[in-house]
């Protein structure tokens, strides 16, 4: 659906990004994350067609957003960071005149307004003055007028950036109904609500392409240790004598927890990783000790992201 190929920017003598390629396919919900002047916001702006490229091609279910501008922008929803609302006028209007502006047949225009003011649940706000919404309304009503055209491709810059609690939510569970029905790609510095959101994950520092995989294959990647936590009620006595008999184990810390429990946070390898928790919950029932937790704990994605844009490793790696 979307195809990246060696897309390059300059602003006078800095390079913005720096030969980037990449391809999401249809259906997909794609993450796009990076520090501040990484590129994400220019790199967006190229595949929407706000921004001329120094060189490479972007092309929107297979037309060229630059040769053929038209075609391609008929098929993008787009949200920049700072929402293009009239603030004078209700969603309803506002809707009504983005949907004119996208040349949607007349006849139309009444059905796709009523149906994205449903999609986004603003049903209930969309004959107030937009300049009296709430931030999370405002939110709705740009991704709104992304829906007008029911277009295949959704691309949506940093939309939760200054979001309360609550709005996150409701704009992450609108985004993930999204996914459904069109290609989704968004930008976020939230990332553990990235990794929850999205199917695969892109990551840029310095204008390049740093990781694109899912979640799940980057904690792999970044994950040469595991770390595994017990919960039990031993007591750390008996917690020491049964790890001390224990092979593979590179690393222990122990905590007394308030409800008299003794954590347990152990560091091994993924080859021994089962056979240690096999082990642990053997030799914990053997002394009469239950066992209420033995996990491995996920890398979240905010160690992922420092680890991977850190440059202290681009320069371990040249």
């Amino acid at each position: 659906m979307i195809e990246v190929n060696n897309l390059i920017k300059f602003y006078g003598d800095h390079k913005a990004v720096d030969d980037i390629s990449f391809s999401v396919k249809g259906g997909t919900v794609c993450g796009f994350c990076g520090p501040n002047g990484a590129g994400k916001s220019t790199t967006m702006n190229i595949m929407t067609g706000c921004l001329s490229a120094t060189s490479g091609n972007v092309t929107i279910g297979g037309y060229d957003i630059f040769e053929h501008p038209i075609e391609a922008k008929k098929l993008i929803g787009y949200l920049p960071e700072q929402p293009p609302l009239y603030l004078e006028e209700t969603p309803r209007e506002y809707l009504r005149f983005i949907a004119e502006a996208k040349k949607i047949p007349a006849k139309s225009i009444k059905e796709e307004i009523e149906t994205v003011i449903e999609e986004t649940q603003i049903k209930e706000v969309a004959d107030r003055l937009i300049k009296n919404l709430s931030k999370g309304y405002k939110q709705r009503v740009g991704i709104a007028q992304t829906l007008l055209g029911n277009p295949k491709v959704i691309i949506l810059d940093e939309p939760t950036v200054g979001l309360d609690p609550i709005q996150v939510v409701e704009i992450r569970d609108l985004i993930k109904s999204l996914g459904k029905k069109h290609t989704v790609i968004l930008s976020s510095h939230i990332l553990s609500e990235v990794q929850q959101m999205c199917d695969e994950i892109i990551i840029i520092a310095k204008g390049k392409l740093i990781a694109y995989d899912t979640a799940e294959n980057l904690e792999k990647l970044l994950q040469p240790k595991v770390t595994l936590e017990v919960q039990t009620d031993a007591a750390r006595e008996e917690g020491e004598l049964v790890l001390r008999k224990i092979e593979g184990i590179e690393k222990v810390e122990y905590e007394e927890m308030e409800d008299g429990l003794l954590k347990i946070l152990i560091e091994t390898t993924p080859e021994k990783e089962l056979e240690i928790r096999k082990t642990i919950s053997l030799q914990l029932a053997n002394i009469n000790r239950a066992v209420l937790k033995n996990d491995k704990i996920k890398a979240n994605l905010e160690e992922i992201f420092i680890e991977l844009t850190n440059p202290d490793r681009e320069e371990e790696s040249e």
